[in-house]
């Protein structure tokens, strides 16, 4: 599907150069002088260079609509993460850098989707949101008020996140597996 340059949002993955790309981040710039156009962050896909690229609103990019399929994750061998289609129970190997660093998200049982180009995976989809156990943290300091600043903890998985200062261990918080910060206190 064509769009133009200027609709190119993060998240969409098109088809420039040959290869596929991921838009990470969009801005829109207006000079003063010429016309306007979208200055795009895009990550490869496949080999996962980096690249930083104008697009006028004049040009158009094919925008590449990727298959998506419920998955489970089941456990992580070598260099590999395994996942189960939840309706073939065929199982699927992905490496774990096309997760990245959000893999230290990923639970037993997690449910995930699993994007395909042309049969071939290339992404994972965590949940928005997940619930984790706080294993270490500075202690409440009396008089401090909710408004002060955050303090760091670390979670069951190893992350580090800025929490609010009523927050304390063993408690369970809720992260944002897109930005990697706190959302709030589980229930």
């Amino acid at each position: 599907m064509k769009i133009n340059g200027n609709e190119i949002r993060p998240g969409n993955v098109i088809q420039h150069q040959d290869s596929l790309w991921v838009a990470v981040k969009t801005d829109a710039v207006k000079p003063g002088k010429g016309p306007a156009y979208a200055q795009v962050e895009l990550k490869n896909l496949l080999d996962g260079r980096k690249l930083n690229e104008r697009f006028r609103a004049s040009e158009t990019v094919e925008r590449v609509r990727l298959e998506q399929k419920d998955h489970t994750f089941l456990y992580e061998e070598g260099d590999m993460l395994v996942f189960m289609d939840t309706e073939s129970y065929e199982q699927v190997s992905i490496p774990q850098d096309l997760v990245g660093e959000r893999r230290a998200f990923l639970q037993d049982g997690m449910a995930v989707v699993v994007e395909s180009h042309e049969g071939r995976p290339i992404g994972v989809q965590l949940p928005e949101q997940v619930t984790l156990e706080i294993t270490e943290t500075e202690p409440t300091v009396k008089g401090q008020t909710a408004s002060s600043s955050y303090k760091p903890a670390i979670l069951e998985n190893g992350l580090r996140v800025m929490v609010p200062p009523h927050i304390s261990t063993p408690q369970k918080i809720v992260v944002n597996t897109e930005t990697m910060e706190y959302v709030k206190r589980a229930d």
